[in-house]
């Protein structure tokens, strides 16, 4: 502390001495030369909680006859149950009581409790869980009593460079602030959720961090604490947080109890690298090259074309896909944006309509049956609706398997949910009808493509 005290003196000394005469001023006290977050801390950590889930898993015993089918069908598969617990941390963002935190907090959880920074201790029960960016909604019920909550800030206006606090409960040793710089933002290739823009911060997050806050130094919270960079389980200087803006959006759907839709892009691309730029004729390589546009859907109709490249959203750039999914998705349906667009070596400025993506065709949920390789399987048509659902590329049709009954055909066949089944016996399959068709024919052979992992597979089956 000393030596901070000496070097700030230092510091103000030379100021002083290159400062014109008639602004120089010479500290007068102690405190006028101390750096302190002690105001900041105050104000904002009583919005900060503990969070305590348990959830009970299925434990299988270890001795290898128990992975037998004819031990399992006997005695039952030899499991047990056991409580986990996960600790993990929240932030109060309404006097009423809801607090938002990380889905991996809660996910499956039977009990959760919520501990505030005064020790008063609430049952919790869950609004809206997030997968696909990690973000829980829980309420308490807090009987008419107001608490203290914190601000959504805007996580747009955040730069490089900027001081941010993290506040959590790392390890469950209690409330814990660390100091920090935001790193960098729009970070897209940290795979802990689908819609990815993360926030860098060296301000030191732990186990137990998660869903902590993430504050800015006017004491808003510019950020939901998700995931680090470790090699060993602790800090490297290197956290990641859920930008408030994204968070802004699940909570505005909690809050009016409207499932939590996001607009449609109806188009696919990548990034645009150094080869595309050289012969593209770009000074660098920046932005989405636009690959496939959805027939009447909203890219169409904003005339945005393959070939084209998108460098802005709005007034922000965007240097990949997860970037421009990102920041359509922090914005609510119904609004418009601008996407900025090169195309041939000009600048075009599109305006893009934030709309539902439609269940186009109805998916008819079948589950298959008779002597077919198919039996046991559950599919459904695609359309951008469900394959919004399913956090899949909304340019896929066709017909996909959803679920594979334990036992039935298909799952001894080795089908697998999200398969795409393409064609069966050289005939293409468009829709469910299609196959229903084709299973409900007597056949003894059958050759079937599948479109897995982006790729296609074909194999056939005798007998």
């Amino acid at each position: 502390m000393h030596g901070f005290v000496r070097l700030a003196v230092v510091s103000a000394l030379i100021l002083f001495a290159l400062a014109p005469a008639a602004a120089q001023s010479v500290p007068q006290s102690r405190e006028q030369i101390t750096l302190s977050y002690a105001p900041l801390v105050k104000a904002v950590a009583p919005a900060v909680v503990n969070i305590y889930a348990k959830r009970r898993v299925a434990r299988q015993r270890g001795n290898f006859l128990f992975d037998d089918p004819v031990f399992k069908r006997l005695f039952g598969g030899f499991t047990r149950q056991r409580v986990e617990k996960s600790l993990g941390s929240g932030v109060i963002l309404r006097a009423d009581g809801l607090i938002v935190t990380n889905n991996h907090v809660i996910d499956k959880a039977e009990e959760i409790r919520v501990v505030l920074s005064d020790r008063r201790e609430f049952a919790a029960m869950i609004v809206l869980a997030d997968k696909r960016t990690d973000i829980a909604v829980l309420r308490i019920d807090t009987v008419g009593l107001q608490l203290p909550f914190l601000v959504l800030g805007d996580s747009d206006r955040l730069e490089v460079g900027d001081l941010v606090l993290a506040v959590g409960n790392p390890f469950g040793v209690g409330q814990t602030v660390t100091n920090g710089i935001v790193s960098a933002l729009a970070r897209t290739s940290i795979g802990v959720s689908d819609f990815r823009s993360f926030i860098q911060t060296d301000a030191a997050i732990n186990p137990g961090n998660s869903g902590g806050a993430l504050v800015a130094m006017d004491g808003k919270l510019v950020g939901v604490n998700t995931a680090i960079f470790s090699r060993n389980g602790g800090s490297l200087g290197i956290g990641f947080a859920v930008p408030s803006n994204m968070v802004r959006r699940i909570l505005a759907s909690a809050v009016s109890g409207k499932p939590l839709v996001r607009p449609w892009l109806g188009f696919t691309g990548k990034p645009v690298t150094v080869e595309i730029a050289s012969s593209l004729g770009l000074e660098r390589p920046v932005g989405v090259l636009i690959e496939k546009v959805r027939r009447n859907g909203p890219a169409k109709l904003a005339g945005l074309r393959p070939g084209d490249v998108v460098v802005a959203v709005g007034r922000y750039d965007v240097d990949d896909v997860q970037a421009l999914r990102f920041s359509v998705a922090t914005r609510p349906i119904g609004e418009a944006v601008t996407f900025k667009v090169i195309r041939r070596a000009k600048v075009l400025k599109l305006t893009f309509d934030l709309v539902v993506p439609p269940e186009d065709p109805p998916r008819n949920l079948t589950l298959l049956h008779g002597r077919n390789p198919f039996a046991g399987a559950t599919v459904a048509n695609l359309s951008p609706a469900l394959g919004a659902e399913l956090g899949i590329e909304d340019e896929l049709s066709g017909v996909m398997v959803l679920k594979i009954e334990p036992g039935s055909t298909a799952a001894r066949l080795g089908f697998r949910p999200r398969d795409i089944i393409r064609a069966v016996n050289g005939e293409p399959i468009a829709r469910v009808r299609d196959l229903d068709a084709i299973v409900s024919r007597r056949q003894r052979d059958w050759r079937i493509i599948l479109r897995r992992g982006g790729r296609d597979i074909g194999f056939e089956v005798s007998g």
